[in-house]
């Protein structure tokens, strides 16, 4: 499986590992720690070193709760650091936005994928990423950051994700974006309860059935917490055993903060699927 990108092809037959780089002062976990360039730079530096295939630059935290960014804050956090890492790094850059003007000034810049986690919902998202070719990464999320947390409701989580998803790919393709640009992402943790988040790990083959690579992000979530009482700092192992039940299922990107860590179980993972299925009849 492949995955089309504006200058190149993103081989995904083996599983690969997108980079987390916030820019923020208050994502959940790294929250201010990149905020300067040079800093950010050099974590960028570090996770390409350590493995990770694309990195993924935001602007605003989608954490529960998050208080919304405005537009030109936004773009002040993002633009140089893109610019930097394209012009310093032979990497491919990832902007996660949900604002169609990000969007479009970050591919500008040398970004190669759209990361929404409202799976270009906003008026102009669709167009933007058709004029840059961009490949997008569309995510499923019920409600809005601020209050998605707020006592979720499906009947069943597995099917409904599945079929927002299979929407979001015909309006894409209906737009004119070719469905090798296209990843998807059922959102753990976006609009769900820990009961919802089992029964998506427990079915993530399900989504293969879409035909586009499939992207998970489960790196050190609430739900680690509330299933195993571990605080913030302690939830790097049931993080590295989330990815790799994830690739094992057929996830073709993990998106991590700690990249090394996450290598090391993604290419485990991989490589006992791959030996699944040489052995099929």
């Amino acid at each position: 499986m492949f995955l089309k990108l504006p200058n190149r092809t993103l081989d995904l037959r083996q599983p690969q590992v997108m980079g987390v780089l916030n820019l923020t002062p208050d994502s959940f976990f790294d929250g201010g720690r990149y905020s300067n360039i040079d800093a950010a730079l050099t974590q960028a530096r570090a996770m390409l070193a350590e493995g990770a295939a694309i990195i993924d630059v935001g602007g605003e935290s989608s954490r529960p709760g998050a208080v919304a960014v405005s537009l030109d804050e936004e773009l002040a956090r993002v633009l140089p650091v893109i610019e930097r890492i394209k012009h310093e790094l032979d990497c491919i850059v990832s902007i996660d936005t949900t604002k169609p003007a990000v969007m479009d000034a970050a591919c500008s810049a040398g970004a190669e994928l759209i990361n929404d986690i409202t799976a270009l919902g906003a008026d102009g998202a669709l167009a933007v990423a058709c004029r840059h070719s961009a490949a997008v990464c569309l995510m499923h999320m019920q409600g809005e950051p601020r209050m998605m947390q707020q006592q979720p409701q499906y009947g069943d989580v597995v099917a409904e994700v599945h079929a927002f998803l299979a929407a979001r790919i015909a309006a894409c393709a209906a737009a004119g974006l070719a469905r090798e640009r296209l990843l998807v992402d059922p959102g753990f943790g976006f609009g769900k309860a820990l009961p919802h988040n089992l029964q998506m790990l427990a079915h993530l083959d399900r989504f293969l059935t879409l035909g586009v690579p499939l992207l998970v992000g489960l790196s050190r979530k609430s739900m680690f917490s509330q299933l195993l009482g571990l605080p913030l700092a302690e939830r790097l192992p049931p993080s590295i055993a989330a990815a790799a039940i994830a690739v094992r299922s057929g996830a073709n990107i993990v998106r991590a903060h700690d990249v090394a860590a996450t290598v090391a179980a993604v290419r485990l993972a991989g490589a006992v699927r791959q030996a699944a299925e040489a052995r099929a009849p």
